[in-house]
Protein backbone atom coordinates (compact mmCIF):
# COMPACT_ATOMS: atom_id res chain seq x y z
CA UNK A 1 0.00 0.00 0.00
CA UNK A 2 1.45 3.62 -1.25
CA UNK A 3 2.43 6.34 2.09
CA UNK A 4 -0.91 8.14 -0.02
CA UNK A 5 -3.03 5.49 0.42
CA UNK A 6 -1.70 5.24 4.07
CA UNK A 7 -1.94 8.69 4.39
CA UNK A 8 -5.55 8.90 3.11
CA UNK A 9 -6.41 6.59 5.05
CA UNK A 10 -5.08 8.19 8.10
CA UNK A 11 -6.82 11.31 7.42
CA UNK A 12 -10.40 8.91 6.53
CA UNK A 13 -9.96 7.24 9.72
CA UNK A 14 -9.34 10.41 11.80
CA UNK A 15 -12.39 11.98 10.20
CA UNK A 16 -14.06 8.77 10.82
CA UNK A 17 -12.83 9.03 14.42
CA UNK A 18 -14.69 12.63 14.76
CA UNK A 19 -17.62 11.55 13.45
CA UNK A 20 -17.81 8.53 15.90
CA UNK A 21 -16.87 11.02 18.33
CA UNK A 22 -19.66 13.37 17.33
CA UNK A 23 -22.07 10.57 17.11
CA UNK A 24 -21.06 9.38 20.28
CA UNK A 25 -21.80 12.63 21.84
CA UNK A 26 -24.98 13.26 20.39
CA UNK A 27 -25.61 9.76 21.20
CA UNK A 28 -24.83 10.40 24.93
CA UNK A 29 -26.72 13.61 25.04
CA UNK A 30 -29.58 11.32 23.98
CA UNK A 31 -29.21 8.44 26.38
CA UNK A 32 -28.75 10.81 29.28
CA UNK A 33 -32.41 12.46 28.14
CA UNK A 34 -33.65 9.16 27.80
CA UNK A 35 -32.46 8.13 31.30
CA UNK A 36 -34.77 11.29 32.19
CA UNK A 37 -37.92 9.15 34.01
CA UNK A 38 -40.65 9.29 31.40
CA UNK A 39 -42.89 10.94 34.04
CA UNK A 40 -41.17 13.70 34.71
CA UNK A 41 -42.02 15.98 32.55
CA UNK A 42 -45.20 15.66 33.67
CA UNK A 43 -44.30 15.69 37.02
CA UNK A 44 -42.79 19.28 36.41
CA UNK A 45 -46.12 20.17 35.05
CA UNK A 46 -47.88 19.01 37.78
CA UNK A 47 -45.94 20.67 40.28
CA UNK A 48 -46.29 23.70 38.73
CA UNK A 49 -50.16 23.34 37.64
CA UNK A 50 -51.23 23.54 41.10
CA UNK A 51 -50.17 26.99 41.71
CA UNK A 52 -51.38 28.11 38.43
CA UNK A 53 -55.01 26.87 39.29
CA UNK A 54 -54.62 27.94 43.01
CA UNK A 55 -54.30 30.94 41.49
CA UNK A 56 -57.08 30.92 39.57
CA UNK A 57 -59.73 29.48 42.33
CA UNK A 58 -58.32 32.48 44.38
CA UNK A 59 -59.32 35.34 41.98
CA UNK A 60 -62.55 33.22 41.66
CA UNK A 61 -63.35 32.87 44.96
CA UNK A 62 -62.25 37.01 45.47
CA UNK A 63 -64.39 37.44 42.41
CA UNK A 64 -67.52 35.55 43.84
CA UNK A 65 -66.85 37.33 47.27
CA UNK A 66 -66.92 41.00 45.98
CA UNK A 67 -70.18 39.92 43.66
CA UNK A 68 -71.61 38.44 47.05
CA UNK A 69 -70.38 41.46 48.80
CA UNK A 70 -71.79 44.45 45.79
CA UNK A 71 -75.48 42.15 45.99
CA UNK A 72 -75.04 42.86 49.74
CA UNK A 73 -74.74 46.16 49.66
CA UNK A 74 -77.37 46.76 46.93
CA UNK A 75 -80.11 44.42 49.48
CA UNK A 76 -78.87 46.80 52.03
CA UNK A 77 -79.63 49.92 49.96
CA UNK A 78 -82.87 49.03 49.14
CA UNK A 79 -84.24 47.99 51.97
CA UNK A 80 -82.88 51.50 54.09
CA UNK A 81 -84.63 53.40 50.95
CA UNK A 82 -88.14 51.13 51.40
CA UNK A 83 -87.66 51.44 55.51
CA UNK A 84 -87.30 55.07 54.45
CA UNK A 85 -90.10 55.14 52.41
CA UNK A 86 -92.57 53.18 54.79
CA UNK A 87 -91.49 55.56 57.75
CA UNK A 88 -92.45 58.41 54.98
CA UNK A 89 -95.81 57.11 54.39
CA UNK A 90 -96.79 56.39 57.90
CA UNK A 91 -96.09 59.53 58.71
CA UNK A 92 -98.37 60.99 56.38
CA UNK A 93 -100.54 58.67 56.52
CA UNK A 94 -100.91 59.58 60.66
CA UNK A 95 -100.95 63.59 59.69
CA UNK A 96 -104.10 62.74 57.02
CA UNK A 97 -105.30 60.87 59.70
CA UNK A 98 -105.08 63.60 62.52
CA UNK A 99 -106.31 66.39 60.14
CA UNK A 100 -109.10 64.15 59.21
CA UNK A 101 -109.81 63.86 63.12
CA UNK A 102 -109.31 67.86 63.73
CA UNK A 103 -111.77 68.00 61.03
CA UNK A 104 -114.35 65.30 61.63
CA UNK A 105 -113.84 67.05 65.61
CA UNK A 106 -114.19 70.53 64.31
CA UNK A 107 -117.36 69.49 62.14
CA UNK A 108 -119.28 67.96 65.63
CA UNK A 109 -118.69 71.16 67.23
CA UNK A 110 -121.81 73.47 67.16
CA UNK A 111 -121.67 77.10 66.91
CA UNK A 112 -123.60 78.34 69.39
CA UNK A 113 -125.64 82.10 69.26
CA UNK A 114 -124.05 84.38 71.75
CA UNK A 115 -126.91 84.84 74.07
CA UNK A 116 -128.40 82.80 77.17
CA UNK A 117 -129.89 80.63 74.97
CA UNK A 118 -126.79 79.50 72.93
CA UNK A 119 -124.64 80.04 76.62
CA UNK A 120 -126.98 77.23 77.86
CA UNK A 121 -126.63 74.97 74.88
CA UNK A 122 -122.44 75.13 74.81
CA UNK A 123 -122.71 74.90 78.39
CA UNK A 124 -124.80 71.48 78.29
CA UNK A 125 -122.21 70.10 75.59
CA UNK A 126 -119.72 70.59 77.90
CA UNK A 127 -121.36 68.99 80.35
CA UNK A 128 -122.25 65.85 79.02
CA UNK A 129 -118.68 65.46 77.42
CA UNK A 130 -117.46 65.69 81.36
CA UNK A 131 -120.27 63.79 82.26
CA UNK A 132 -122.08 66.75 84.83
CA UNK A 133 -125.47 66.23 85.60
CA UNK A 134 -128.33 68.97 84.86
CA UNK A 135 -130.80 70.06 82.33
CA UNK A 136 -131.76 73.37 80.13
CA UNK A 137 -134.91 74.14 82.34
CA UNK A 138 -133.00 73.52 85.83
CA UNK A 139 -130.24 76.13 84.34
CA UNK A 140 -132.28 78.53 82.82
CA UNK A 141 -134.69 79.00 85.95
CA UNK A 142 -131.48 78.96 88.28
CA UNK A 143 -130.28 81.69 86.05
CA UNK A 144 -133.36 83.49 85.91
CA UNK A 145 -133.66 83.84 89.97
CA UNK A 146 -129.96 84.61 90.49
CA UNK A 147 -128.99 87.19 87.52
CA UNK A 148 -131.73 87.42 85.35
CA UNK A 149 -129.48 86.36 82.41
CA UNK A 150 -126.98 89.39 83.26
CA UNK A 151 -123.34 87.46 82.48
CA UNK A 152 -121.58 90.41 84.32
CA UNK A 153 -124.04 90.40 87.73
CA UNK A 154 -122.73 90.61 90.83
CA UNK A 155 -123.91 90.52 94.21
CA UNK A 156 -122.54 93.44 96.65
CA UNK A 157 -124.64 93.20 99.71
CA UNK A 158 -124.84 89.51 101.07
CA UNK A 159 -122.75 87.29 103.44
CA UNK A 160 -119.98 86.41 100.31
CA UNK A 161 -119.78 90.48 99.41
CA UNK A 162 -119.23 91.53 103.37
CA UNK A 163 -116.47 88.55 103.35
CA UNK A 164 -115.04 90.52 100.43
CA UNK A 165 -115.77 87.76 97.92
CA UNK A 166 -118.77 88.81 96.20
CA UNK A 167 -120.95 86.32 93.77
CA UNK A 168 -120.98 87.11 90.37
CA UNK A 169 -121.98 86.34 87.36
CA UNK A 170 -125.26 84.39 85.66
CA UNK A 171 -125.25 81.74 88.65
CA UNK A 172 -124.10 84.13 91.12
CA UNK A 173 -120.65 81.70 91.89
CA UNK A 174 -118.24 82.89 94.47
CA UNK A 175 -114.38 83.27 93.46
CA UNK A 176 -113.22 80.36 95.40
CA UNK A 177 -115.89 77.61 94.21
CA UNK A 178 -114.98 78.66 90.98
CA UNK A 179 -112.00 77.81 90.75
CA UNK A 180 -112.52 74.72 92.48
CA UNK A 181 -114.98 73.31 90.02
CA UNK A 182 -113.64 75.37 87.35
CA UNK A 183 -113.50 72.57 84.33
CA UNK A 184 -110.47 72.72 82.07
CA UNK A 185 -111.61 73.62 78.34
CA UNK A 186 -113.57 76.68 79.61
CA UNK A 187 -112.12 80.19 80.13
CA UNK A 188 -110.98 80.96 83.38
CA UNK A 189 -113.33 84.13 84.14
CA UNK A 190 -115.90 83.82 86.70
CA UNK A 191 -117.54 86.36 84.66
CA UNK A 192 -117.24 84.21 81.35
CA UNK A 193 -121.36 82.76 80.80
CA UNK A 194 -119.81 79.42 79.76
CA UNK A 195 -117.25 79.13 81.98
CA UNK A 196 -119.74 79.94 85.23
CA UNK A 197 -122.98 77.51 84.04
CA UNK A 198 -120.10 74.48 83.92
CA UNK A 199 -118.64 75.60 86.75
CA UNK A 200 -122.12 76.11 89.31
CA UNK A 201 -123.37 72.91 87.53
CA UNK A 202 -120.22 71.10 88.72
CA UNK A 203 -120.72 72.18 91.94
CA UNK A 204 -124.16 71.96 92.55
CA UNK A 205 -123.62 68.16 90.97
CA UNK A 206 -121.54 67.79 93.96
CA UNK A 207 -123.52 68.92 96.65
CA UNK A 208 -127.08 68.63 95.25
CA UNK A 209 -126.83 66.16 92.57
CA UNK A 210 -127.88 68.02 90.10
CA UNK A 211 -128.21 71.75 88.95
CA UNK A 212 -131.96 70.72 88.48
CA UNK A 213 -132.49 69.71 92.63
CA UNK A 214 -131.38 73.92 93.34
CA UNK A 215 -134.36 75.52 93.59
CA UNK A 216 -132.97 78.42 96.10
CA UNK A 217 -129.69 80.18 97.04
CA UNK A 218 -126.97 77.65 96.76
Amino acid sequence: MSASSISGHSRLTKAHKLSVAGVATLGAAALAFSLVPAGAGEAQAVATAPVAWTQAVDGAQAKAVQQHLGVQQVVADKQAKDAAKAKAEAAAKKARADKEAASRSAARTPVFANNLDGWIKEALFIMKREGIPGSYAGIHRNIMRESSGNPRAINNWDINAKNGIPSKGLLQVIPPTFATYHVKGTKFDLYDPVANIVAACNYAADRYGSMDNVNSAY
